[in-house]
């Protein structure tokens, strides 16, 4: 009689687990429509955290395995095909109500987004949120269209295209490289109104005006906007054709080069100082170099031209010795570089070869050889220039030869390029040297001589030439004779 009854209640307590799991697993929960914790979502790479709060009933209803999820629509409003923003861990949400954040996804772009709430176990949806604008703005910063000039002009009766740069000019982060985005053009109508034109990464103006551009965040506030450019429509002469530096004016070459724009037209030449440059036929011309460039641009029924005074800030230097010297064995040469460079930094190099130690802004050069220094300016305009000079051993002008030599090459090879003769008839002996063609025409007449002819090259043709001269000293024991002139 004991067991049976301890077995009726096992039997009853089983039984009343049982029912409560029925109970449990039958049982639904109710979620309430989220409450945005914003007005609407304008993100970004720097701010990507929103929040909301829903409530829900019976908090005992949830099943330890539940997971809340945030979906979010189209930008439609449209729950066909949802994103997931959030999704809880398993059992961690357990009372109401309850706050969780969420970020945008980058495609996000729109005026009408809502969400709804969901729970797995047991499974239930909320009502969607009210409607409010998401926007992920990818990109934040000013970019540049028209190639950062900021005038243009069209013909009577034409138009003017208006582009968005891609890549754009120096540290341009064109929006063209996000291809989901979309843009709204506009047109000043004061100082500080303008009215919408169009849609779309071009606008086609007919109409004289200053434009403009955005990229549509909607109603989320950015800076991702161009610079203006001011359109004129030419009737009679020619119009003004701007000009702009990619790294301003004055520019910091560095180890960049600036890229010169104007606006757009069929055809171009840019001139260097009043020069046409070869070649320089492009909407753009890159340069290192201060000047004053100017372009003549062919804009169809009407012509444009422009200038611009551009200056390098990169620092001034000189060096104390001509490109070419010359040094007797064992003579040194005393080379020292002045330069306007901030905190400058030198290298010296003999043959392309770095010479180690020599850090300073002179050196004593000793050896033959080509020399190069590198002058760097390490703050403020970042850059550097190179110096390059020459070492040769020098050519004795008057050596001790025995005879008067009737063959001269002249042609460079240093070996009979001109007519050396005895020392007792060059400069100081007052020695008269005449040297006449095959026709009589007198070459050279001299009392001091340098042993220097011919001082220019001459004309050599297949044909050896032949001259003739007179030497004449001062005791009259004259010497005369023939010059073979050959390649």
């Amino acid at each position: 009689m004991y067991y049976a009854k301890i077995a009726y209640k096992i039997l009853l307590l089983l039984y009343f687990l049982a029912f409560a799991s029925q109970n449990k697993a039958n049982a639904q929960v109710v979620i309430g429509t989220p409450n945005l914790g914003f007005s609407q979502a304008c993100a970004s790479d720097a701010f990507n955290n929103f929040s909301t709060t829903f409530v829900f009933s019976p908090p005992e209803a949830l099943e330890a395995s539940n997971q809340f999820t945030i979906e979010m629509s189209n930008a439609d409003g449209d729950f066909t095909n949802p994103t997931v923003v959030f999704t809880s861990n398993a059992g961690a949400i357990t009372s109401s109500p309850a706050t969780v954040n969420f970020s945008l996804p980058i495609t996000t772009a729109g005026e009408n987004y809502k969400i709804r709430v969901k729970s797995s176990a047991p499974v239930s949806t909320s009502a969607p949120s009210a409607i409010f604008a998401a926007y992920y703005k990818i990109q934040d910063s000013p970019f540049t269209i028209n190639n950062l000039v900021s005038t243009a002009a069209f013909c009577l009766g034409g138009s003017y295209l208006l582009t968005i740069d891609n890549p754009g000019t120096g540290t341009n982060d064109s929006p063209l490289n996000y291809p989901n985005l979309t843009f709204n053009w506009f047109k000043e109508t004061g100082p500080t109104t303008s009215v919408f034109v169009a849609e779309g990464p071009t606008l086609l103006v007919n109409e004289e005006g200053t434009y403009f551009v955005e990229t549509n965040y909607g109603t989320c506030t950015s800076n991702s906007f161009s610079n203006r450019v001011t359109i004129s429509e030419i009737t009679s002469g020619e119009a003004i054709a701007g000009i702009s530096s990619s790294l301003g004016n004055p520019f910091c070459p560095g180890q960049d080069m600036t890229i010169l724009s104007t606006l757009s037209g069929n055809s171009y030449q840019w001139y260097k100082n009043g020069i046409a440059i070869p070649d320089a036929t492009d909407q753009m011309y890159q340069t290192n170099e201060s000047a004053t460039y100017s372009v003549q641009v062919d804009l169809g029924e009407c012509t444009a031209s422009g200038e611009i005074q551009l200056v390098s800030e990169l620092f001034e230097g000189t060096i104390n010795v001509s490109e070419t010297n010359s040094l007797e064995e064992g003579e040194t040469l005393f080379v020292e570089i002045t330069t306007t460079a901030s905190a400058p930094e030198f290298e010296w190099y003999l043959n392309d070869e770095l010479i180690p130690g020599e850090s300073e802004a002179t050196y004593e050069a000793s050896e033959f050889g080509t020399y190069k220094v590198v002058v760097s300016e390490t703050s403020g305009c970042i850059g550097s220039r190179e110096f390059n000079f020459e070492i040769e051993e020098a050519i004795d002008q008057f050596p001790d030869v025995a005879n008067i030599p009737n063959i001269v090459s002249p042609n460079g090879d240093g070996i009979n390029d001109t007519w050396i003769i005895p020392v007792q008839y060059t400069s100081g002996s007052n020695t008269e040297v005449l040297i006449m063609n095959n026709q009589g025409k007198v070459i050279l007449q001299t009392n001091d001589y340098q042993n220097n002819w011919p001082i220019e090259q001459l004309e050599i043709s297949s044909v050896n030439q032949v001259y003739y001269y007179i030497i004449t000293p001062t005791n009259q024991n004259t010497r005369k004779g023939s010059i073979t002139v050959v390649k």
